[in-house]
């Protein structure tokens, strides 16, 4: 253990004490608002800084085990201050004793120079005790449906994810294992946030933010859904063409983060075609929007778990055929080739193509055109199948309200293309 020298009186060490005063005050803080909690502001404030000052002595003696002993004698104090004075609803004060260990380890970390992360970690901990109502609502929310889809998008990122090969295989050298679940996990826990925001919302903030979500979860779920309602209630008509119009332009906006993610140097191609696409969209969706009336009670798009394995894996395989049809396309037919691939994944899954173009692109086998251009072309061919599949299913009316604004959408995606690449 490195020796930190203190010429003079050591006034050099009072700022690691200040940060450590601070923390502990931040912290006591919150704490100083529940009544249950047997340490308050003056507590935490004192164990923060005989964290640092045990840091200091142990550091300067050479024997470490006096941080342990800091340890055990916080913990006892406040376990003896709880069983001698017992609460009036018998909370046992486990939450201010963990808060009171962390409070010293803190003080302990800034003494060994982790200042920041010691900030960081106090700022965080007292967030997490700030907002206890907020997050027993949210559990309570959570049904077992929720959890399993949390859990099984742990299994996704967490379990299979860690184990594959990170190495590139067959033709093209295309094929990563590692890779290619990660584009999985990716669009599944895009998929997921949706999912679950859908369902916490529920129908309590309209059609915005049901198109959003829904969108986010899957555009063509939320397209047929709202299709069907705006079949069997005429009333619901226009409401129904302004979610499905959001929900068409999330994907836009979902292709620009996916895109961001995986190969940020296409954004400075992309987002221009993509941004004037949404930009025309907005403007129709806003007209539709002010001719709204009473929109009554919105039904919930019913989107399947995005995090289920047998979804997943489909996702997967069909990203891998795509990446393989997508490189060989564009190897023997050029650019033509690669374009077909697109359209014709494009028609029921953007994410695939998507994905499979900016793997290519990063692997050097795709130009940043090619690449937008597929992107775009498998929107258009995506936004293509939802309108003839909104206008089989919602009739004629429903078709002539989404026309303006899917052409809008198509109008500004093309632009762009003509515009910026």
């Amino acid at each position: 253990m490195e020796t930190v020298l203190l010429p003079g009186n050591g006034i050099e060490a009072l700022p690691q004490f200040l940060t450590s005063l601070a923390i502990g005050l931040l912290i006591g803080l919150e704490r100083e608002r529940n009544p249950s909690a047997k340490a308050g502001l003056r507590t935490f404030a004192l164990v923060s800084l005989f964290g640092t000052l045990i840091a200091l002595l142990a550091e300067k003696s050479g024997t470490p085990w006096m941080l342990i002993a800091g340890l055990i004698a916080v913990a006892g104090m406040i376990v003896a201050a709880y069983i001698n004075t017992p609460t009036e609803n018998k909370d046992p004060g486990t939450t201010t004793v963990m808060a009171l260990l962390i409070c010293y380890a803190l003080g302990v970390l800034v003494w060994f120079g982790f200042t920041k992360l010691s900030v960081m970690l106090a700022i965080a901990t007292t967030t997490l005790l700030y907002f206890k109502p907020e997050l027993q609502g949210i559990s309570q929310r959570l049904t077992r449906r929720d959890l399993v889809s949390i859990l099984q998008f742990s299994v996704l990122s967490f379990v299979i994810l860690p184990i594959l090969p990170n190495q590139n295989y067959g033709p093209y050298g295309a094929f990563n294992p590692y890779q290619a679940w990660m584009m999985v996990v990716l669009i599944s826990g895009l998929s997921l946030a949706g999912y679950v925001a859908l369902r916490w919302t529920g129908q309590r903030y309209g059609a915005p933010l049901l198109g959003f979500f829904g969108g986010l979860v899957s555009s063509t779920a939320t397209t047929l859904v709202y299709a069907r309602h705006s079949k069997l209630n005429e009333g619901m008509l226009r409401l129904s063409a302004v979610v499905i119009l959001i929900a068409s332009q999330v994907v836009l906006v979902r292709l620009m983060v996916v895109s961001g993610i995986i190969s940020p140097a296409i954004l400075k191609q992309l987002a221009p075609v993509m941004g004037l696409g949404l930009l025309f969209g907005l403007i129709a969706t806003l007209f539709n929007w002010k001719r709204l009336k009473n929109s009554g009670e919105l039904p919930m798009p019913e989107t399947a778990n995005p995090t289920e394995l047998h979804t997943a894996l489909t996702f997967g395989l069909l990203f891998v055929a795509v990446l393989f049809c997508s490189a060989w396309l564009s190897d023997v037919a050029g650019s033509g080739g690669l374009y077909i691939v697109a359209l014709v994944s494009g028609l029921t899954d953007v994410d695939a193509i998507a994905l499979s173009s900016l793997r290519l692109f990063h692997l050097d086998k795709l130009s940043s055109v090619q690449t937008v251009t597929s992107i775009a072309l498998a929107f258009l061919s995506n936004m293509l199948f939802k309108f003839g599949m909104a206008a089989f299913i919602g009739g004629l009316a429903l078709a002539r309200h989404l026309a303006a604004g899917f052409l809008a959408i198509a109008a500004g995606v093309t632009l762009g293309l003509l515009l910026f690449l």
